[in-house]
């Protein structure tokens, strides 16, 4: 990277300013910024990133935030509306994912930093909750699996199993599911649905391994959390997932994607509170005071709360429902437009996020056509695919219209130079020829300086 972004308009702070700058000025330069990068979404030609888009709907979380974001919600006692938001929250997503289905046990949750947060909880309390067991503790995933799930398997010292899925379906394969459970696997891990191609995993047959072998069995939605069950209710083909299914123990659903929310928060909902409680953190002979903890964040400011309430007390079933139809019916006029070319080939059954890939050429020759027209999708690899995740910006009219016809550009194209390598394939692709230890390593690298912005301490 060439440097701190916006150093050519402002001034770079690598120390604290001698004297603090004005506040009026300081705002003035947010506006800016925002005001400059707001269009890249607004257009509705960007993949997934904002799920609401509705700047009426930020302002009115910002002033729900605003009102406690200065509280810290460890200190109930004090302000008791951070229990009130929060176990709101949990209570209506576990009626929302047909918790009310589950038979003598007592459902519970935990509102998370996020939907890696929910996942790494996730881990963490089927080790904890089989921790008398002598050997290794593992959890079988389908490789389509949003990848939170092995950074937390690194973290809590939980292996990994990586089931393949079916290339034409994206289907995890059942058979090696089942073969490959042991003393030490304590999970099952199921998408609904998976970011990479959106379509929804054999939850019902997976619970059946579940149940068969006496392990839980964890459904990732965090991405489908809160329009999946919408969509099935406006008689949307989708797979059952939620906790009617037997065998169900965990779900994952984040507020802060289409649940509306600001960014920062989302519910891990528990079949079982026994399951939740396991891992709580507990030290009662700290010189300190006695200090129990949920989850992993100590302090955590009560404005998200607040927010997150704000917004699904706000929108309602009916506001909610509205939306879903909204982006289902978009995403399948989009996905109508995709089937028009047949050198493109839909990946599975996706439902409202879509992939595509072409077995004519290289797709991601369609992906720089579409970026000259301002459109910012989602790149895959093995096999190069592009993929859609569907918002509500998407829902504004003329954006169908619009992908339509760039789409039918840049299938022309594509055919056109065929037998040219893509531009973006660098940024997105596999690795000409597979990986290799060097070209691991230098991705790292690339993405390891993307981070850091070249933050550096200037010498003294």
């Amino acid at each position: 990277m060439s440097g701190f972004p916006y150093s050519d308009h402002y001034e770079v702070h690598r120390t604290l300013p001698e004297d603090g700058t004005g506040r009026a000025e300081i705002l003035a330069m947010m506006t800016d910024m925002s005001s400059r990068e707001n269009p890249a979404w607004e257009s509705g030609q960007c993949s997934g990133t904002m799920y609401c888009g509705d700047h009426e709907h930020y302002n009115f979380l910002n002033e729900a935030f605003a009102n406690f974001s200065y509280v810290n919600s460890l200190q109930r006692d004090l302000c008791p509306s951070a229990t009130k938001f929060e176990a709101e929250i949990i209570a209506m997503t576990l009626d929302m994912l047909g918790a009310g289905a589950i038979e003598g046990s007592r459902p519970g949750g935990l509102v998370t930093s996020g939907g890696s947060g929910s996942i790494a909880h996730a881990v963490l309390a089927y080790r904890e909750a089989n921790a008398s067991r002598s050997v290794r503790p593992n959890m079988i995933k389908p490789e389509t699996a949003h990848p939170a799930f092995s950074k937390a398997g690194h973290l809590f010292g939980v292996e990994m199993k990586v089931a393949p899925v079916d290339p034409v379906t994206t289907q995890v394969d059942l058979d090696w599911v089942a073969a490959n459970i042991d003393a030490g696997t304590v999970a099952l891990i199921g998408s609904a649905c998976n970011y990479g191609y959106g379509t929804v995993d054999s939850i019902t047959e997976l619970g059946q391994v579940a149940l068969e072998h006496g392990i839980g069995l964890h459904v990732d939605g965090c991405l489908g959390g809160f329009i999946l069950p919408f969509g099935r209710e406006l008689g949307y083909d989708i797979p059952p997932f939620d906790f009617a299914v037997p065998g169900v123990t965990t779900i994952s659903a984040d507020t802060h994607k289409y649940g509306y929310a600001l960014k920062g928060t989302s519910v891990l909902a528990f079949a079982d509170q026994s399951l939740r409680n396991s891992q709580y953190f507990y030290l009662t002979d700290w010189s300190g005071g006695k200090y129990c903890s949920p989850g992993m964040d100590g302090s955590r400011s009560g404005g998200l709360l607040a927010a997150t309430w704000a917004a699904m007390v706000s929108l309602g079933r009916s506001g909610y429902s509205r939306y879903a139809e909204a982006i289902f019916s978009t995403s399948a006029a989009m996905q109508a437009e995709v089937a028009e070319h047949p050198s493109l080939r839909i990946m599975g059954q996706p439902s409202f996020l879509f992939s595509f890939t072409s077995d004519d050429y290289d797709v991601y020759l369609v992906n720089d056509f579409l970026r000259t027209r301002g459109w910012r999708l989602n790149g895959q690899q093995y096999p190069n695919a592009l993929h859609m995740a569907v918002t509500r910006p998407q829902t504004q009219p003329g954006v169908v219209e619009r992908w339509a016809n760039d789409l039918a550009d840049a299938v022309g194209y594509a055919l056109a130079h065929h037998d040219e390598a893509a531009q973006s394939g660098a940024i997105y692709g596999g690795v000409a020829g597979g990986m290799s230890a060097e070209a691991d390593e230098f991705i790292r690298a690339v993405m390891a300086d993307m981070m850091d912005g070249q933050a550096s301490i200037p010498a003294p």
